[in-house]
């Protein structure tokens, strides 16, 4: 019989592995397969941002690991993901996410082979996309045709204009990345590869103008923005937190970028934060593990082929994202029952008391896994911005509903 993934290194913290047992007696639950593959192809970088989870965070092992994927590890991660997809046939696609560090130091051509090896794991029945998350810093017109060739979609970190994005966002010698990430935004967004611009990621910061940030990423036309809560957990809040009943700072931040978007017609770009808690309150099903209860089907794939849970969890402690598994000795399925993946597929079974006493339980989910570490009881327990999910999900509440009558006034004015 296959090993199984090893459970937390802090056993006694909640999920253990009673987590499993209790979902496998469950005669209406099943383990889902994984549907996207986050792949730390480098596992290096070339700006040194303040807030990074993966460098300056609790978990260190990036020290340890190489600096790379070998062309070995890249051609056995994508033979793993075949055999998954071959052993889950129901799947029609399946999405690899390569990652880092910054991804795109492995230069053109070492992108394009693993972009080969990743394609070709798709099955009959299963297609494979390719995505890539970067700094922008080191778009040219090489790794373009790279990217153009596999129909690579790509997402960028940007935090606003000059100010704002140079104060997190620096070299390790202190110069600010702005300018060379402007200069890649441009770079992708000419014709022939800007269909593969799929957006921007703002980490939030307090200290810049929200509707400042706002402008600043529209001036680069992105289809998408998203919103990043920076990491932080029970034991080491995000900045300018104030305690569980000290106010709404980051609800506070978002809500004037909020209600700007909303009450433009038509909005300028999506905002990915704000539509999924649009779409569950209306009903529908989230698509992001961030927010809702819909189970999370990913699993990263470190540079050294080790399979971990979401790299967020680096933020928790040591050790957090650590299966014990890699892609040498083991498949993916052997992922599946690891106490953390099976807790991230139990919907309402995996909440804490409080949060399943919450009137917005279903829209918030719980919040972001990673932010609801506690030491002591692990992660049975609402997320840190549990008051500014709250009410940033009041908020829009409010006006989707007002929206709602005011457009059932107006039929029912006319007849309809």
């Amino acid at each position: 019989m296959q090993e199984l993934a090893a459970p937390s290194p802090r056993r006694s913290e909640w999920p253990t592995a009673k987590v499993v047992a209790d979902a496998l007696a469950d005669p209406d639950w099943r383990p889902l397969p994984f549907a996207e593959f986050i792949v730390k192809v480098h596992g290096r970088c070339n700006l040194s941002c303040d807030y990074c989870y993966m460098y300056e965070m609790a978990d260190q092992s990036w020290r340890t690991k190489p600096v790379a994927m070998t062309p070995l590890t890249i051609d056995r991660t994508a033979w793993r993901i075949r055999e998954h997809l071959e052993a889950h046939p129901g799947i029609p696609v399946v999405e690899v996410i390569l990652h880092g560090g910054e991804p795109l130091l492995v230069g053109a051509a070492a992108l394009d082979r693993a972009a080969n090896a990743f394609v070709a794991a798709g099955t009959d029945q299963t297609a494979v996309t390719l995505a890539i998350q970067t700094n922008g810093v080191l778009l040219d017109d090489d790794i373009l045709a790279v990217l153009a060739a596999h129909q690579i979609r790509v997402g960028i970190s940007v935090d606003g204009g000059r100010e704002a994005h140079d104060r997190h966002r620096r070299y390790a010698n202190g110069n600010g990345s702005h300018d060379a990430v402007m200069r890649g935004i441009d770079t992708l967004r000419r014709t022939g590869y800007a269909q593969l611009f799929s957006g921007l990621l703002c980490t939030v910061d307090l200290a810049n103008d929200p509707i400042d940030v706002y402008e600043s990423l529209l001036a680069s036309a992105p289809p998408v923005v998203n919103f990043l809560l920076p990491h932080g957990t029970w034991a080491t809040p995000p900045p300018g937190w104030a305690g569980a009943d000290g106010g709404t700072p980051y609800a506070d931040w978002l809500i004037p970028i909020f209600d700007r978007w909303y009450h433009s017609a038509p909005p300028p770009t999506r905002i990915s934060l704000f539509e999924e808690i649009i779409a569950l309150l209306l009903g529908g099903a989230s698509r992001t593990e961030a927010l809702g209860l819909a189970p999370v089907q990913a699993i990263v794939v470190e540079t050294d082929g080790s399979l971990e849970l979401v790299d967020s969890l680096k933020v928790t402690f040591d050790g957090a994202p650590a299966t014990g598994l890699d892609v040498f000795r083991h498949s993916f399925d052997a992922a599946m029952l690891h106490p953390a993946v099976v807790a991230r597929q139990r919907g309402l079974a995996a909440l804490s008391p409080t949060c399943l006493a919450c009137p917005v339980r279903d829209i918030c989910g719980g919040g972001h896994y990673p932010h609801r570490y506690r030491p002591g009881s692990g992660f049975l327990n609402p997320s840190v911005y549990c008051a500014d999910l709250f009410r940033l999900i009041e908020h829009i509440n409010g006006r989707v509903v007002a929206d709602l009558a005011a457009r059932r006034e107006r039929l029912n004015g006319t007849g309809r």
